[in-house]
């Protein structure tokens, strides 16, 4: 089940990859994502000792937490195997290229982080997307126009 997507990084970035990953959470993290008190906007993964972290994942505290509560913004270590991790370390080691957090979602009962390894577009490149979506848009119209004037 969705949580949150990063709708800015598609389009900001031509996503080449992605990988699952589980994250490490506090209770109260939790808490708050059940309620959809989270947001992917600003958030950007990083390699650090061959450990990967994701940062300004955005997790507004618990309102009914007692004692302890988490910080909003906190580094957070993200769950990949070693071989993953290296291919990672791999990809975003060329210029140009990135790790950017595209969703997060509930698997199991555990949150999962949909990662993406993307490469920069340039302005042209998103006028290039808008008029493709704007020419795919008014085709589905046209087509959906001529279905219902023959009441087919």
């Amino acid at each position: 089940m969705e949580i949150a997507t990063n709708r800015k990084a598609f389009r900001d970035y031509a996503i080449l990859d992605k990988i699952e990953s589980g994250i490490v959470l506090v209770g109260t993290e939790v808490k708050s994502i059940r309620l959809g008190l989270v947001s992917l906007q600003a958030a950007y993964a990083k390699v650090e000792n061959s450990e990967v972290f994701l940062y300004d994942l955005d997790i507004q505290p618990y309102e009914r937490a007692s004692h302890e509560q988490h910080a909003p913004k906190r580094k957070r270590k993200l769950l990949l195997h070693a071989r993953e991790i290296g291919k990672l370390f791999a990809e975003i080691s060329v210029k140009g290229r990135t790790l950017i957090p595209l969703r997060l979602y509930w698997k199991k009962g555990h949150v999962k982080v949909e990662l993406g390894i993307g490469k920069g577009k340039a302005s042209y490149d998103k006028r290039e997307d808008l008029k493709k979506k704007a020419t795919q848009r008014d085709t589905e119209r046209e087509l959906a126009r001529g279905s219902y004037r023959h009441g087919g």
